[in-house]
């Protein structure tokens, strides 16, 4: 087999894959490898090319003892660095005269790399966040069990630290059973219909009194016609819960929150008709510098005072897995000391 149809055989191959000879050069290359490792390669001494000594020690070997061999080549595709296991294979008699080639297979497992570090950083952010009330909890039990035994003022404030710990520790469980939920229905399209204006002017009565404790006017422009979509009224009005609830905590010190919604024939965000549901808030807004990770897991603007509040730091989370099973979009607008907008973009039936 000649070079030219060693190249034409490794271009049927899904996967980047090229061949190394026993003079070390690369013999052949599909367009996939080429891309991966550079357009010059074909012809250039491997170690050239792939510069990386885990790579170079597994090939030498191979080419030496014929032994097959898995590896790592780490890339980057200009918007992330990936990550490929690389399979090496001795593949004897292939070309002209007898001689053998050492075969590389490129498997992108980016995602798989990827999804493995958020399992093991979301159960070390979950440990960590149940750790904290469960160590209060511990001490203050030690402590009436002690020194604070007979005292009953001491057992009273200990008891209401106690409850608030506890919880705290039931939001957490609640919110993270809340996110396995949504996660698992994300690919789920709702097939009831809701009308948007009936789940808002649910939401809002539910937090009244909420903001009525924070002082705080919820103001509300819906207009005169109802709006319709297929969606989970319960999961929407989840959304929406959190949403309002975030600005009456963080954004009460403008005194009144705006809920308003408009609706468009043509939304830009999702090329058809939708509706657009803004919670403003005029307090002392969100540096620009942490829009970008506000839906991430656990991910506190201010760690310490959204714990104070009963944060469990899942809420934009959930809100985000919700939107995405709803074919919608989250946009959040706010500069320090302008307020915060948060735009909630449904699609909406024609």
């Amino acid at each position: 087999m000649g070079d030219d149809m060693l190249e034409a055989l490794l271009n049927a191959f899904p996967l980047p894959a090229l061949a190394i000879d026993a003079s070390e050069r690369i013999v052949a290359a599909n367009a996939e490898a080429l891309t991966l490792i550079g357009q010059q390669a074909r012809g250039r001494n491997y170690v050239t090319m792939l510069r990386q000594p885990a790579m170079l020690d597994a090939i030498e070997a191979t080419l030496q003892d014929g032994r097959a061999r898995t590896t790592r080549y780490l890339g980057n595709d200009g918007a992330q660095d990936t990550t490929f296991r690389v399979s090496v294979r001795a593949v004897p008699e292939v070309r002209a005269r007898g001689a053998g080639v050492a075969l590389l297979s490129f498997e992108d497992i980016t995602h798989v790399e990827q999804t493995s570090q958020m399992r093991r950083d979301f159960v070390a952010n979950a440990s960590h966040e149940l750790r904290t009330p469960l160590t209060a909890l511990m001490g203050f039990i030690e402590t009436l069990r002690g020194p604070a035994r007979n005292d009953s003022a001491a057992a009273e404030r200990f008891l209401d630290i106690m409850q608030d710990e506890a919880a705290r520790m039931n939001r957490l469980v609640g919110d993270l059973m809340s996110l396995n939920r949504v996660e698992g229905d994300e690919r789920v399209r709702p097939t009831e219909t809701v009308v948007v204006n009936d789940v808002l002017d649910s939401t809002l009565r539910t937090l009244h009194t909420l903001a009525d404790e924070a002082k705080v006017a919820l103001e509300s422009d819906f207009g005169d016609t109802d709006v319709q979509m297929n969606g989970d009224a319960d999961q929407l009005k989840q959304v929406f819960t959190n949403l309002i609830e975030n600005a009456i905590k963080y954004g009460g010190a403008g005194g009144r929150v705006t809920v308003r919604m408009m609706q468009s024939t043509r939304e830009p965000a999702l090329r058809a008709p939708g509706v657009r549901v803004q919670i403003i808030d005029y307090g002392p807004g969100i540096d620009p510098q942490h829009l970008p990770r506000l839906t991430e897991r656990f991910y506190r603007v201010d760690d310490h005072r959204s714990r104070a509040l009963g944060g469990t730091g899942l809420g934009l989370a959930i809100v985000k897995h919700i939107i995405n099973r709803h074919r919608g979009r989250l946009r959040v607008e706010s500069d320090l000391g302008q307020g915060a907008t948060f735009t909630v973009i449904l699609p909406v039936l024609e």
